[in-house]
Parts: structure tokens; C-alpha cells; sequence
């Protein structure tokens, strides 16, 4: 291995840990009660400030000792009897993470995907965790740009 790959292999790998061991800012909000929840890229930052709350997970989630934070975005629809299905988006932290990015769940009354990222605000909409990827590609680059 040369040393622009051991150099590059450090800085992404310390980046990673430190996206991870920081306290991280989430979306906090259920479009049952606020209906701005439901699509937050609509928004532009000023008016997500006011309508949509922010939350340090660290600070203001009680979970076990010890806990990596994450934010997460649930979609679920719901399905009533004599009535139309709802769909319902509910944004905030997680302590138990999945294997997977997103996960489904079915049952008879309602169908939902669980998605968790682990970079602030990064359950604001569709993609996920895209923070952290632009971090360490502007580490590479930044690499690449003083060690060539």
C-alpha cells in the first residue's frame, strides 16, 4: 500500500468515526400533528426553522447508557376501515440500528419503511445519510489535490 492510499485510508476511516461518535441533530415531528412533516424538501430552510422542531438525540431522547444516535424517517400507511389510507411520516432519533438502510414492515393495518442516517438533518427527505458521503469525498479530493 503507498503512502496516498494509507493516508487516504486513515482520513476516511477517521471521518467515519468521528460523523458516528458525535451527537447528532435530527427532525423531530409526526405528520399526524404537523402536517409540514410530511415533505420537508418543499421547504426552504427559514420556514423548516420555524415550523419544523430540531433535536440534539443525545440531550433530549432517554435511551440506554452508552447509545450511538441516529436520525430516522418512518413512512407508513395506515389502513382504516370505511375509510382511505393515510399515509403518515414521523422524523426523529434512534438508539437500535438495522442492518439495513431501510427496512419494511406489513401487517393488516398498516405498511411502513423504517429508514436510519447517521449525519445531522439527514431525515429530511429522500436520500439519506448524503452529509457524510460529501464529507468524504471532499477529504479524498482534498488528499488527492495536496498529495499528488
Amino acid at each position: 500500500m503507498t503512502s496516498m492510499n494509507k493516508l487516504i485510508f486513515v482520513v476516511t476511516t477517521l471521518l467515519s468515526i468521528v460523523s458516528r461518535c458525535s451527537s447528532i441533530y435530527c427532525y423531530y415531528c409526526n405528520s399526524a400533528e404537523n402536517s409540514a412533516c410530511l415533505d420537508l424538501t418543499k421547504y426552504d430552510p427559514n420556514t423548516l426553522a420555524i415550523n419544523i422542531p430540531i433535536v440534539n438525540c443525545a440531550t433530549a431522547v432517554p435511551a440506554p447508557m452508552t447509545t450511538e444516535f441516529f436520525c430516522r424517517k418512518i413512512v407508513q400507511t395506515i389502513f382504516n376501515h370505511h375509510k382511505e389510507p393515510e399515509v403518515r411520516i414521523t422524523r426523529g432519533c434512534g438508539w437500535q440500528t438495522s442492518q439495513e438502510p431501510c427496512y419494511t414492515t406489513k401487517s393488516n393495518s398498516h405498511y411502513g419503511t423504517s429508514c436510519q442516517c447517521f449525519s445531522d438533518y439527514c431525515n429530511s427527505g429522500d436520500k439519506l445519510d448524503s452529509t457524510t458521503a460529501t464529507a468524504l469525498f471532499l477529504a479524498l479530493a482534498a488528499c488527492l489535490y495536496f498529495y499528488r
